[in-house]
């Protein structure tokens, strides 16, 4: 798309806000500091527009013509451009946000449906990640981490919401945690099916776990998916791992931890070892002649062969 682009103070009142702007959230610790700056220096960065009658739509900027109007400023820098479709107006939004600010991938994800659909009317098929990711500007792992909140029941959405409307500080339950509680459940889902009989009131049990530090890090949920995948990985019995994740998603105090640590953890150590001691002695058969004369190595070898010698002497 070629636009016509022109640069000019036009006035704060004659603009109004983009109904198809991603951004939901105005966070009043990032307004009051936007107004600080603004206060002292002036608008630095021009907003963008484009016109529509007597008035501009904004496309970028809405932080800064809020301030304005909140310091009784008459005009604002802008950058004004042509009236964009439907399609380019939300991808000239996205791809701005992507080269300077990323937004909450929850604000992403609620405008990436109909991008979809967009796109789908422009290719003339549902458009793959590479394509979405070239006309957005976000990464691949972006888009999977935005349709994975966008598929999540509405009572969690709203609970998503509410938190990104707190200062980021006092934030709990944020995006980064439902990504890793959802990630994890989801391989629960494809390796132990049976091991949740209804997934909302799992993630409600979850939820109060992590709110009352039952789950102390969020990201314990990674040692779910190890659980679930231990009869695969290690030797674990099905029933066992079963019966290990439907402890953790009881109504009780357990925690993913020491669920963990009583049942997988030591099979998962006992696995890195193995694979650690099998890389070192790679390593050590295929040195360099180089190698085997370095002074440094020669001595560690040294101190590795007593340490081995060392316990077996106490196995036997």
């Amino acid at each position: 798309m070629e636009n016509q682009v022109r640069l000019k103070r036009i006035p704060v009142d004659s603009i109004k806000p983009n109904p198809e702007n991603p951004r939901i959230v105005f966070r009043q610790e990032e307004m009051d500091s936007l107004l600080i700056s603004i206060k002292k220096y002036g608008v630095q960065v021009p907003i963008t527009v484009y016109e529509e009658g007597n008035h501009y739509i904004l496309i970028d900027g809405e932080r800064r013509w809020r301030t304005c109007i909140k310091l009784n400023l008459p005009l604002i820098p802008a950058i004004i451009q042509d009236k964009p479709s439907e399609l380019d107006n939300l991808l000239m939004m996205f791809n701005i946000h992507s080269l300077r600010e990323q937004w909450d991938y929850f604000t992403i994800a609620n405008k990436l449906t109909r991008i979809d659909e967009l796109l789908k009317k422009k290719y003339g098929h549902i458009p793959n990640e590479a394509e979405l990711s070239e006309e957005t500007g976000l990464s691949r792992g972006t888009i999977r981490r935005c349709k994975l909140l966008i598929s999540l029941p509405d009572k969690f959405k709203n609970i998503i919401l509410q938190e990104l409307r707190k200062p980021k500080a006092k934030q709990k339950l944020t995006e980064d945690f439902f990504l890793e509680m959802e990630q994890n459940l989801r391989t629960v889902k494809n390796n132990l099916p049976e091991a949740i009989d209804d997934i909302d009131e799992v993630r409600d049990i979850l939820i109060t776990k992590f709110q009352r530090d039952i789950i102390k890090n969020m990201v314990d949920f990674r040692k779910l998916g190890k659980i679930a995948t231990a009869p695969n990985n290690v030797d674990f019995k099905r029933s066992a791992a079963i019966s290990a994740l439907r402890k953790v998603f009881s109504n009780n105090d357990a925690s993913i931890e020491e669920v963990y640590d009583s049942t997988v953890g030591n099979l998962y150590g006992e696995k890195r070892l193995i694979s650690t001691f099998s890389n070192t002695l790679y390593y050590i058969e295929h040195l360099g002649e180089d190698e085997k004369s370095e002074d440094e190595i020669i001595k560690l070898l040294k101190d590795i062969k007593k340490a081995i010698e060392r316990i077996l002497k106490e196995a036997d």
